[in-house]
């Protein structure tokens, strides 16, 4: 069977430039974030804000490698860094805590630190 990769080479790229930032920083969590974007697309990971909701703490940094899906409310006040958000799940972040994509995380916190990977 042959290996199929993603056309899109936003994607692709973030995948890329994951795998250099760790390499370079010798960062286990974003070696971590590369390899569950490099599933499959029904493999990757969907996450509600009810299971946000459940697992994270108030003030922390979470991503999630994958699609942030909006069913549930959000009371804590997170930061979530996601490769998609639904326009519900954007929406409801923002009003309590802070969306941000994976790429825009990896600047602003190159070292990883204090960061979950939650999915």
């Amino acid at each position: 069977m042959r290996n199929i990769k993603s056309t899109n080479i936003n994607f692709r790229r973030l995948i890329a430039s994951l795998k250099k930032l760790s390499n370079d920083k010798k960062v286990n969590i974003w070696d971590a974030v590369a390899s569950n974007l490099s599933k499959p697309a029904r493999s990757r990971r969907h996450v509600n804000l009810t299971r946000l909701e459940s697992y994270a703490s108030n003030g922390e940094t979470v991503v999630v490698p994958g699609k942030v899906l909006g069913t549930g409310e959000l009371s804590k006040k997170i930061t979530v860094a996601g490769w998609r958000f639904s326009d519900t799940a954007f929406d409801k972040i923002n009003k309590v805590g802070k969306a941000i994509s994976i790429e825009e995380l990896m600047k602003s916190n190159p070292n990883g630190k204090k960061v979950r990977i939650i999915g």
